[in-house]
């Protein structure tokens, strides 16, 4: 069954995650990326680039 992308009609009902969630996820993406540039788009992807850091 295929994603349902059409729930979110705007970014504004996305919720920021906990610090520490995104610390943890950014543990995870550094770990199994296998170079900095596609852990930099996995992150941005994620919405957790480390410049988001809060």
């Amino acid at each position: 069954m295929p994603p349902k992308t059409a729930d979110l009609n705007s970014d504004d009902e996305l919720e920021p995650v906990a610090d520490e969630t995104a610390t943890s996820a950014r543990r995870v993406v550094a770990a199994y990326a296998t170079d900095a540039d596609e852990c930099r788009m996995l992150l941005a992807m994620l919405g957790i680039a480390p410049g988001d850091a809060a």
